[in-house]
């Protein structure tokens, strides 16, 4: 069954379906970075993985235009649940990332990927894990986002992509500059391991990707627009 968590600014109280990724601490970074863009009237918006929602609900109530994609149908069903309730009009479509949306321009996409290095060579194809796993180096969902997004955006239109250090912020910059758009760290946080990134620490430590007792991650918001 459903339990509900209260989002405060993100979307009110939001309901928290089994197996869709709910709100933390890369949504409330994101959300915020939504909130501090400037968007023209009647602004397209995409939100690429929505899960609950909760991105497209917020800039929905900017006044945008929003199609939420998401592989899920769980998530689909959720986001076109909140959207209801909310009384925003969002366009909810099932998907695999950017494929959806082929052919249209957008003046924002917001993506919250998964980007969890994980001890699994490739991502797993169900269950919850599917919201954060992205084999080994986290970056199995990354590159193709980045590789894509230029390709749905109009100029000067902005890609906010949010992710954890461990994912490495080189490589999304400089994958984002090969595909035409000029990219740069636009906000970072430092926030306690969760429960997933807890329960692996001695793999990551051992790959070299986190020091000896580190109990902490950075997360980064990078903003990529295209001139």
């Amino acid at each position: 069954m459903p339990s509900l968590l209260d989002t405060g600014r993100v979307g009110g109280t939001l309901l928290l379906t089994p197996g869709v990724y709910a709100p933390q601490s890369d949504t409330f970074l994101l959300r915020d970075a939504i909130e501090r863009e400037e968007l023209p009237a009647g602004a397209e918006v995409l939100d690429v993985g929505t899960g609950s929602g909760a991105l497209a609900l917020a800039a929905a109530r900017r006044g945008a235009r929003v199609t939420a994609v998401d592989r899920s149908w769980r998530a689909v069903i959720t986001t076109r649940l909140h959207a209801l309730l909310a009384r925003q009009r969002i366009r909810v479509l099932h998907g695999d990332l950017l494929a959806p949306a082929a052919g249209r321009r957008f003046d924002l996409i917001v993506c919250n990927p998964p980007y969890v290095p994980s001890p699994r060579k490739r991502p797993p194809r169900r269950g919850a894990a599917v919201a954060w796993d992205a084999g080994h180096d986290g970056r199995a969902v990354l590159d193709r986002v980045c590789d894509g997004a230029a390709d749905l955006l109009r100029p000067s239109g902005v890609l906010l992509l949010v992710h954890s250090a461990l994912s490495g912020v080189t490589p999304t910059i400089e994958r984002l500059e090969r595909a035409g758009l000029v990219a740069a760290v636009a906000r970072r946080s430092t926030v306690p391991f969760g429960p997933v990134l807890r329960s692996r620490s001695d793999w990551l430590e051992r790959r070299g990707l986190i020091a000896p007792g580190q109990d902490k991650e950075e997360l980064v918001i990078i903003r990529a627009h295209r001139p």
